[in-house]
């Protein structure tokens, strides 16, 4: 596989993870295999958009599914997707934080300049 091929898939699961709904289901993946009704209870997601929403994600290969009777369980097909997640969130985190810290310095340097 050539470079621009990588980049794009790459992209394509970069966009794939990058919706706020995507998130917050594989956000309630992250403790191992739940059912869809569990899902779309813990998100208040409606179940169509749901449903959608773990169709990418299974298109993608970043869940996969089982079945048992008329349910189906959702997992996260490997781990490192919650490493990278929670990587994200973390370098998100301190960015907040440093803005945060940088805003409250701002302020006191217009303080004492008043």
């Amino acid at each position: 596989m050539d470079d621009d091929s990588f980049y794009c898939l790459h992209s394509e699961l970069c966009k794939t993870l990058a919706n706020p709904k995507r998130q917050m289901i594989l956000d309630r993946l992250r403790d191992g295999e739940v059912s869809v009704g569990e899902i779309a209870s813990q998100t208040d997601i409606p179940q169509a958009t749901l449903s959608q929403h773990l169709s990418i994600l299974r298109s993608r290969g970043v869940v996969r599914t089982r079945r048992a009777g008329s349910s189906i369980y959702y997992a996260i097909a490997n781990p490192k997707i919650i490493t990278a997640f929670d990587l994200i969130t973390d370098v998100l985190r301190e960015s907040l934080g440093e803005q945060a810290r940088t805003a409250g310095t701002d302020e006191s340097e217009k303080a004492k300049t008043a």
